[in-house]
């Protein structure tokens, strides 16, 4: 999750430059920038192995994740990684090929529940002895795929609703997360890890959550393909919660089709995690069905007017992306959108009493030794120098204050935020329009543990996370050495629509750029 305490980015006067690139270099790989389909198409041939490949991968995250830049964005390895990997290896020798991500790595994210050696703490030290009893649904959806469990990442301790004052990619277990583009800038929240070790090539797919731009924000960061599901898609089952209206899991990857492949591998009806639609609706079993370069033709794509006099940067960016969207034959069309999340404190109100209901939940149920949020509280104030050195919990002590589900203050909130998806299917309807886009963010601060965060006044994913509904970011250019994203959103359950349109931008953009670990961004 994100905070939404927007502040306005002013441009400072002067000349920037990105300063000298950090003296590590990444090796020379034949991996490096490789996709799914490349690497499943390798296995194919003979010409590459799940247990090669699994190898290379842990080479790579103890150079460049725990040594290197230290990026610190894998919280936990799985030691039996390369067992599971050369099983799949046995399996695809004799016939049995799983599917598209048979044999591939997969990092997750340390809020999503996994049956084996690994713990599953949402970073906290809390939760050191959280080893589950069963796999999250989703993971179950992932072995079954053939999909290889690396590890875990590091995340915003509590995925970023602990405090209001946090440092995106902090948390008490794994440190502070770096951006690999420019190591002393945000790699933004609470997703951070699943994306820098995406970006860095440390895996070429990962699972994040997101309540509120978990997902678009750190792939728009770290220049890579996020994808938020709309809520129901994918399983919360066995994910650590924020909020049941707004939870979801999903992909991250270097290209559409890697992200859209690792959502087919994770989406699913879970019985025990149904939403008010999923129960009715037809899910497609291949999303990688739906890669189309002439997906924009014909497409209506609404973009927020009123976000194109915050940075003439990104606003350069944006309308560099229009144009190529009006190439491929989108027609553009300004319209305001962002105005139906103006619901004042709505959205903390409903966060708060969702999370001290499905945080007591799990805990109750978890092996973790703590079994409550009030539990939590009063741990986190007895190990304030290891667990709280740069900011609080308030988030905690103001969601513990709450009634419960049946409070009529939660009932009221809880109404407004469910007018948004009727007030955005609307919006989409009377334009007739197929997606909204705008940036997703601007580019990234300087981390900051003192102060935490500098949000720069964009988020136009922020509709989709209040509605329920998707969207889909991806690399719109670059800014000063730092990456900045689009996001596409669309209709509940449009998910195939929105990898069209996001699949056609890719392809006439190819945005992607390879991080460099520069140090900083200074001034001359």
């Amino acid at each position: 999750m994100k905070r939404r305490n927007f502040i306005r980015l002013g441009s400072a006067a002067g000349v920037f430059a990105v300063m000298p690139a950090f003296a590590w270099q990444p090796a020379p790989s034949v991996y490096a920038e490789m996709t799914v389909a490349e690497m499943t198409k390798r296995m194919q041939s003979g010409r590459l192995t799940s247990l090669a490949l699994t190898h290379h991968y842990l080479d790579e995250i103890a150079r460049t994740d725990k040594a290197g830049p230290k990026l610190a964005s894998v919280i936990e390895l799985n030691p039996d990684a390369l067992r599971i990997a050369a099983s799949l290896d046995k399996e695809r020798k004799s016939g049995k090929i799983r599917g598209p991500l048979h044999g591939i790595p997969v990092l997750i994210k340390d809020n999503i529940d996994t049956a084996d050696q690994m713990k599953t703490t949402a970073g906290s030290l809390a939760l050191l002895d959280n080893v589950a009893s069963k796999d999250a649904f989703l993971v179950t959806r992932l072995r079954e795929a053939g999909a290889v469990i690396l590890g875990k990442t590091n995340l915003s301790e509590w995925a970023n609703f602990r405090s209001t004052r946090s440092s995106s990619g902090w948390s008490s277990r794994g440190g502070q997360t770096r951006n690999p583009y420019v190591l002393d800038r945000s790699p933004c929240g609470s997703s951070s890890g699943s994306a820098v070790a995406v970006a860095a090539n440390l895996c070429a797919v990962a699972v994040g959550t997101e309540t509120n731009g978990s997902i678009a924000c750190p792939a728009s960061m770290n220049g890579v393909v996020g994808i938020k599901p709309t809520v129901g898609l994918v399983s919360r089952s066995g994910v650590i919660p924020i909020s049941k209206t707004q939870d979801t899991a999903g992909p991250f990857g270097r290209t559409v089709a890697d992200a859209a492949a690792l959502l087919g591998a994770i989406a699913g009806r879970d019985p025990a995690d149904l939403t008010q639609h999923t129960a009715s609706q037809q899910l497609p079993t291949d999303y990688a069905a739906f890669l189309d370069a002439d997906g924009l033709k014909g497409k209506r794509i609404g973009v927020e007017k009123t976000m194109l006099k915050k940075h003439e940067g990104i606003d350069d960016l944006l309308a560099k992306a229009l144009e190529q969207m009006k190439a491929a034959g989108a027609e553009i069309v300004e319209i305001e959108y962002m105005k139906v999340q103006q619901l004042p404190g709505a959205e903390s109100l409903v966060l708060q009493y969702e999370f001290k209901d499905g945080i007591n939940r799990y805990l109750s149920k978890s092996n973790a030794k703590i079994k409550s949020l009030e539990g939590l509280i009063a741990y986190n104030k007895a190990n304030k120098a290891k667990v709280m050195p740069y900011f609080g919990q308030e988030l905690f002590e103001t969601s513990q204050a709450k009634g419960d589900l049946n409070t009529k203050e939660y009932k009221e909130a809880l109404e407004k935020i469910n007018s948004v998806a009727g007030t955005l299917s609307d919006l989409l309807d009377k334009h007739r329009l197929d997606a909204l886009c705008g940036p997703s963010t601007g580019a990234a601060w300087c981390i900051d543990l003192v102060n935490g965060d500098f949000w720069t006044g964009y988020g136009s994913y922020g509709p989709a996370a209040l509605s329920g509904f998707p969207s889909i970011t991806l690399p719109m250019g670059m800014l000063s050495g730092l990456p900045v994203g689009i996001s596409f959103l669309g209709k509940a359950y449009q998910e195939p629509e929105l990898i069209r349109i996001a699949y056609a931008y890719e392809q006439a953009s190819r945005n992607r750029v390879v991080p460099e670990y520069v140090r900083s961004v200074g001034r001359l």
